[in-house]
Formats: C-alpha cells, sequence, structure tokens
C-alpha cells in the first residue's frame, strides 16, 4: 500500500509490467506472420505456422496487453473514484498470478493447435474455466470497493467499468458454452447458423466490451486528468453511455450479412450498426469539446496529442465499422484485406494510444519520479502514427482492388480473375503492411526503453513526480 495515497498500486505496478510484456510479445508475433504471408519459408511447421500463430498474435493482444492494461488501470481508476482502497490486495495479486498463467496456457495451447475455430473464442474449455475464474475474481474486487465506496457520485468512469464487467461476463459465458469431449477437444452447445449467430453476437460485442468500453473509461478519467480541465459534458457522457450499451447489443448479425441467418436479424443488426454512430461520436465530441481554448496543448503536452489522436481513430472507426454493416457495401467489401485495415486502426490507432497515454501518466506517478524523456515519448508517438497509417491503408486500398478484381466478370457471366491473380496483386500492399508493422514495432522498443528508464529513475530515489507534459 502506497503510505502517502492509502491506496494499494502495487498490483497495478504488476498488471502494467506483465500487459507491456505481452503486448510486444503480441507485436512480434504479428510482424512475423505479416512477413509470413509474403515469405512462405518463413512457416516452420507445425508450431510457428501462420495458422498457429495468428490467433496466438490475436490473444496476446487482446486478451494479455488490452485486458491486462485495462485491469491495471481499472484498479487505479476504481480507488480514486470510490475514495476507497482496493476491498482484497491479497485477492488481486493472486489475479496478477492467474491472469499470466492463462496467457501462458492460452500461448501454449494454441501453438499445440487446441482451438475452438472461433474468432477471439479459440480457447478450449480447460483454459475457458480458468479465464471464468479469473474475471469473477476480477469482478468481485471491483464491485465491493464500489460497494463500500467512500465517494457517493459515480463517474462515468466508473459506468464503464461496470459495463465491462458485466458485459464480458455474460459474452464468455454464452459463447463458449460447449461439450467437452476430451480435455483438449469440445464441441459448441449451439449448432449451424445459431452457433454463427451466437459467435458474432459474442465476437462484436467483445469489440464493445473489451475494445471500447474499457479504454472510454480510461479516456474519461485520464483525458481531464491530463489537460487539467473537466470533460466538457458528464451529462453528454453517461447518455452517451446508456445508448452505446443498449445499442451495440444488437449490432453482432451485420457480420453475418448474406449468410442463412434470417434476414430481420441481419437488418436488425444493419440499422443498430448505422444509429451506433451517434452515441460512440457524442464521446468524440465530448473530448473535442473539452479541448475548447486548450488546442495549444496539442503542442505543449505530449499525452493531449495521444489521447485526441486516439479518439479521433475511434471516431474513424465508428464511420467506417456501421459503413460495413451496409449490405451493399458489405457485399463488395468483406471478406477481402480491408477487414484487417479497418480492425488494426482500432486497435493500433485507437485502444493502443489511449493505453499508451495512461500508461506514461501512471508510471511516474505510481514510482514517485519523472517521466525520462518527453522527446522519446514523441517519437514513440509519431512513429506509431505513422507504422498504423501505412499499415491500415495500404490495406484499404489493397481490400478495395481485391473487392474490384473478385467482382469483375466476363460478358458470359464468367470470372474476368482467378483467385491466383488476385492474390499476386496484394504482395505489394503486404510489403508495405510489413513496413508499417516493424515502424510499430519500433515505436513500441522505444516506448519499452523510456518506461523502463523512468521505473530505474523511480526506484534510485528521483525526485518526486512532476508535470510530465512538457514538450
Amino acid at each position: 500500500m502506497d503510505i502517502e495515497t492509502g491506496y494499494s498500486d502495487e498490483v497495478t505496478k504488476g498488471f502494467l509490467t506483465w500487459s507491456i510484456i505481452w503486448g510486444l510479445v503480441a507485436v512480434l508475433v504479428g510482424v512475423l506472420i505479416s512477413f509470413q504471408l509474403i515469405f512462405p519459408q518463413l512457416n516452420f511447421p507445425p508450431f510457428l505456422t501462420y495458422g498457429r500463430l495468428r490467433p496466438i498474435h490475436t490473444n496476446a493482444a487482446i486478451f494479455g496487453w488490452g485486458i491486462g492494461s485495462f485491469m491495471a488501470m481499472f484498479y487505479y481508476i476504481t480507488q480514486r473514484l470510490t475514495r476507497s482502497p482496493i476491498w482484497s490486495p491479497g485477492l488481486a495479486r493472486f489475479q496478477l498470478w492467474l491472469f499470466n498463467l492463462v496467457i501462458i496456457l492460452a500461448a501454449v495451447t494454441l501453438a499445440m493447435g487446441f482451438n475452438q475455430s472461433k474468432e477471439y473464442a479459440e480457447l478450449e474449455w480447460p483454459v475457458d474455466i480458468l479465464v471464468v475464474i479469473l474475471w469473477v475474481i476480477f469482478a468481485v474486487n471491483i464491485f465491493m470497493t464500489i460497494m463500500k465506496r467512500k465517494e457517493e457520485q459515480m463517474y462515468i468512469s466508473l459506468w464503464y467499468i461496470i459495463a465491462t464487467l458485466v458485459g464480458v461476463a455474460v459474452l464468455y459465458l454464452v459463447n463458449n458454452a460447449s461439450i467437452p469431449v476430451s480435455l483438449s477437444k469440445s464441441y459448441s452447445a449451439f449448432a449451424g447458423a445459431n452457433d454463427a449467430n451466437v459467435q458474432w453476437w459474442y465476437g462484436h460485442n467483445a469489440v464493445a466490451m473489451v475494445l471500447t468500453t474499457p479504454p472510454l473509461a480510461i479516456f474519461y478519467y485520464f483525458f481531464p486528468k491530463t489537460t487539467g480541465v473537466p470533460i466538457y459534458s458528464h451529462r453528454m457522457g453517461i447518455i452517451a453511455f446508456w445508448s452505446l450499451i443498449f445499442m451495440y447489443l444488437w449490432t453482432g448479425a451485420h457480420h453475418l450479412l448474406w449468410t442463412p441467418v434470417p434476414d430481420w436479424v441481419q437488418t436488425l443488426a444493419m440499422a443498430f450498426s448505422l444509429v451506433l454512430i451517434a452515441p460512440s461520436w457524442a464521446s468524440v465530441f465530448n473530448g473535442y469539446f473539452s479541448m475548447n481554448g486548450q488546442w495549444h496543448q496539442m503542442r505543449e503536452n505530449f499525452l493531449v496529442k495521444f489521447f485526441i489522436f486516439g479518439i479521433t481513430f475511434y471516431g474513424l472507426q465508428t464511420l467506417q465499422g456501421p459503413a460495413q454493416a451496409v449490405r451493399t457495401f458489405s457485399a463488395f467489401i468483406h471478406y477481402t484485406d480491408w477487414v484487417p485495415g479497418h480492425v488494426h486502426m482500432g486497435a493500433l490507432g485507437w485502444v493502443s494510444l489511449i493505453l499508451f497515454a495512461g500508461i506514461y501518466y501512471l508510471v511516474p506517478r505510481l514510482y514517485h519520479t519523472q517521466l525520462y524523456s518527453v522527446k522519446l515519448a514523441n517519437a514513440h508517438f509519431w512513429l506509431a502514427v505513422i507504422g498504423q497509417l501505412i499499415y491500415s491503408i495500404s490495406m484499404w486500398i489493397a481490400g478495395v482492388q481485391q473487392a474490384a478484381m473478385l467482382h469483375a466478370v466476363n460478358p458470359d457471366g464468367s470470372l474476368h480473375y482467378s483467385f491466383m491473380e488476385t492474390l499476386t496483386e496484394l504482395y505489394p500492399y503486404w510489403h508495405m503492411r510489413a513496413g508499417g508493422g516493424v515502424i510499430y514495432l519500433v515505436s513500441l522498443f522505444i516506448f519499452i526503453f523510456n518506461i523502463i528508464k523512468t521505473v530505474q529513475s523511480g526506484s534510485a530515489g528521483a525526485a518526486p513526480v512532476r508535470a510530465t507534459g512538457a514538450a
């Protein structure tokens, strides 16, 4: 426990450390598989092939880097907003050990080929059970802290934290319901179109409850702290929150347009996806309007750049996503490289920029020091943005070209291009994607170096923390 604050921050430090480690693993594997697509000789069967490494990449990124960081920041934020220490520091420490065990087991089992073949839900049932135990421990600790809070007012970040805890629990339990046939194999409790519908109800709402509500909780807490001005409208934020939670639940079937799923289900998902633009952009505007009279901080405070670019990429993501949910556009662009371009703008541009900002804010305060180098943080920012843009834009262009070639027909109705002709045209874009990934990896190394040096200066008893945002 921190003697000065009375809060239990050791577990926050632990989760931050391990989330950064798993984030590095995720990007390293991501860069490797991007090169495997260009150079097939880089596939080393059976364990180091694209098919085995790709789910390791996504799980390490979403659950290791993403959820690990969210756990760290949720513990930090909840204590401050409730003005109460965490309910059980011992339970939180056990959660950290279990978290790392689950990530390691996930990587090992996926490399061995144990896979449910469900997007973002690949883990087999023994690991799923550990995930459920992990989440219950986390939820109980946070909820008990909120229940025993000394601050009556529930700031918006707490609402997003509660939504995350409840939403993930419901989604994970339902979609991972399965019938085990051995220690390493199970079959879904659902079948056919029902299985697909449940999977993408889970898949898209995992984006909601893992890659949207947690970053928004972090944004709404750390952004005002960073700028020194209050959020523009707490009321607008609360209205947007409830609207977002209600609308997101109905959008999953937009992944299943033009499939045997009933047309009314597809139409419902398409309609709610379009309406979802409103509550999403309410948070974007809340960030922008909070900057009234403060835009000079984009030059003077490096953290503000991370937050504003992050919320901007969130806004772009929530325009592109609903566009892809429209039947006519989906018929053109689905199953092309446009989709990974869209996904990675969210993962690298929205979620990660917000997490980087949160970590830059936290580490000097947790270790009672100052950031080692603002210049390195600025270099990290620009390389991360450039790398992400190269990745996303190259994939959007590749997706449009790929879609146009796949849909081109001769006067007699036969396909104008063979699949192989379409594939070979993608190689230049895949080279660009790999290059963007390398740039992003370099930015991550700079970030890690900066954080390590900052922690070391704190351990050495450096000067107390002071403002870290000066350019």
